[in-house]
């Protein structure tokens, strides 16, 4: 196997970790591929989508249009972001209603690790500059501020399956699904359609998967423009807003909860699963450092 192939491999198990993180409430699509440091490429490659693509593909043909649009690497990420989603939904429901405790002990070590990860090669520890100083922790404790604030939102009880909703709901979901911190799934929660659109995907109800896709397809190519301009400006102060946006949504993995409030394991009325929560937290924790350096190696290599 040439190394090509290999990369493109690894490319689609990286889609298939980013569909499942999509695929648990709680979780952001966009926090692992920060981890997985694809982001950026990520963030690049959707934000080329436009109108004057096409007309690349009218006048310069397919060939031109595919190198622009990055689009291996969209196909292949993107074919296991959706393989993933397909068969983790169910599974997902199925841990979540099941194992609750030992699923966020886990995803709760794995988001830990990578507030560090993500956060160490900036300067918000930088106190030579003041004013810099000053800006960079504002940034942190506002997008903490408003993560939280989201991620406490309750959800709608009252079902909606009107497919101009769909649409709507597609939207504002995929804005979260890039963003790191902000879980697309969480926002179908509040929203009221995460059961919905599990089925949906579940039993290939079309009409639904496809005007939540539309719903996707517009929120991600307008959102990601946004996203794109903010990490060619200001890069820093971008990984520090995305880090207090993940920090300020850590609350909703914590394991042990009386109606949906967070409780100490010891003040859990079942089974606390103590030992076990502390083993997977500890291994979701060093398994992001075992992804940084394997993706570090791999910069090496390339260089």
């Amino acid at each position: 196997m040439n190394s090509k192939s290999f990369e493109n491999i690894k490319l689609y198990f990286k889609g298939m970790a980013m569909g499942v993180a999509d695929a648990f409430p709680g979780i952001s699509g966009g926090t692992m591929a920060l981890i997985l440091g694809i982001y950026k490429e990520l963030i690049g490659s959707i934000s080329v989508i436009n109108f004057s693509l096409f007309k690349t593909l009218k006048n310069e043909g397919f060939n031109e249009f595919w190198r622009k649009l990055n689009g291996t690497f969209l196909l292949i990420l993107f074919s296991g972001i959706i393989s993933s989603l397909v068969v983790f939904m169910n599974i997902a429901s199925f841990l979540i209603d099941n194992f609750p405790i030992l699923i966020w002990s886990f995803f709760l070590g794995l988001v830990s690790a990578s507030i560090y990860i993500i956060l160490k090669p900036t300067d918000l520890f930088n106190f030579n500059k003041t004013q810099n100083i000053l800006i960079n922790w504002f940034l942190l404790l506002s997008s903490l501020y408003i993560s939280y604030l989201l991620t406490s939102l309750p959800e709608i009880n009252n079902l909606n399956e009107n497919l101009i909703f769909i649409f709507f709901a597609g939207l504002i979901a995929s804005c979260a699904m890039i963003l790191p911190g902000v879980s697309g799934s969480y926002i179908l929660v509040i929203l009221g359609l995460y059961k919905t659109m599990s089925k949906a995907l579940i039993n290939l109800e079309l009409d639904k998967i496809v005007i939540f896709g539309f719903g996707v397809i517009l929120g991600l190519t307008s959102f990601s423009k946004l996203v794109k301009w903010g990490f060619d400006k200001f890069p820093n102060k971008i990984l520090i807003a995305m880090t207090g946006l993940i920090i300020g949504s850590i609350h909703k993995l914590w394991p042990w909860k009386s109606n949906e409030i967070n409780i100490l394991p010891t003040n859990y009325s079942e089974y606390n699963y103590l030992i076990e929560s502390i083993v997977l937290f500890i291994i979701g924790f060093l398994l992001i450092f075992l992804l940084e350096k394997t993706n570090k190696n791999q910069n090496i290599e390339k260089d």
